[in-house]
């Protein structure tokens, strides 16, 4: 089978999602003298693995409640028949078991609190589409990606190096958990007709396109206030510099996601990817070398 037609099922233009939190939260636990590149490397393997299985699960799902027959974005694997739908639940399968896998020596090596975050992230992927009443389908969806690629992300990957909690991690967490939303609200905006048609009930279907749009401008918004917030974590100068990519890239991105319909609101997505990955890593460089 063509690898293309896996890599696009597993979404990479929303992946930053997983590496973004790690990236900040493993900048935190340097600044603070607890880097372990081995155990940075294991959480984006599973962060990883859980999305892609949760895409992977979303792509099976989506095509058994019918909600990929009138998609506006780009197909979906198992509706355009590229793959089976047996296939595409193995593949969801196997990505969460690689997350557990890998799992195993991040739980050995942060106990119980690691266990708790991991088995929670993966019952949550799955539970996204999957079950009788999947939290894409009854307006949840925007709250669990705030919550695990966002605070959690950040200050379990902190804790799994330093092994003890960061109150800066939390906070800081925001910022890429804003920003993640903001991915999905895009996804959400370009599929409204036909997550209406299939009752999937997200935050759009049930709020309306102009609340939509408002929830993506507060979310890029938010995360600006974040960084400027928290200026002590990076340094002023560090805070400045985000601060300011994030005003006028997110006011150029928020006009533009204001005045496009349907197909055009696509390229966005990557975007908004895109933002959350470079802002990620400046935090980061400002965070380990501050100015």
């Amino acid at each position: 089978m063509n690898a293309r037609v896996w890599i696009d099922a597993a979404r990479p233009k929303t992946l930053g999602a997983s590496i973004a939190p790690v990236v900040l939260g493993t900048a935190l636990a340097s600044r603070d003298g607890h880097h372990d590149a081995l155990v940075a490397l294991l959480i984006v393997v599973a962060a990883l693995a859980i999305q892609i299985g949760t895409n992977f699960c979303n792509d099976y799902c989506d095509f058994k409640r019918g909600a990929d027959r009138n998609r506006v974005g780009p197909i979906r694997a198992t509706q355009a028949g590229l793959v089976s739908p047996e296939a595409m639940k193995m593949a969801a399968i196997l990505s969460f078991a690689l997350a557990l896998f890998v799992g195993i020596f991040l739980v050995w090596r942060g106990g119980t609190p690691i266990l708790a975050i991991g088995l929670i992230s993966i019952a949550c992927g799955a539970l996204y589409t999957a079950g009788p009443y999947p939290l894409a389908y009854v307006g949840l969806g925007d709250l669990f990606v705030l919550i695990f690629f966002g605070p959690v992300a950040v200050a379990g990957t902190y804790y799994l190096q330093a092994l003890t909690w960061s109150s800066d991690a939390w906070m800081l967490g925001l910022m890429p958990g804003f920003l993640s939303v903001g991915i999905l609200v895009v996804n959400n905006l370009r599929d409204r007709e036909s997550d209406r048609i299939a009752h999937k009930r997200t935050l759009v279907v049930l709020f309306g396109e102009k609340f939509g749009r408002l929830e993506y401008a507060c979310c890029l918004a938010a995360s600006a206030l974040v960084v400027i917030s928290f200026q002590q974590i990076v340094g002023l100068v560090g805070s400045l510099c985000v601060m300011s990519l994030l005003v006028g890239a997110g006011f150029v991105l928020t006009l533009g996601v204001l005045h496009s319909e349907g197909r055009e609101l696509h390229r966005f997505l990557p975007a908004t990817n895109m933002l959350l990955i470079i802002t990620s890593l400046l935090t980061a460089i400002f965070l380990v070398c501050p100015l």
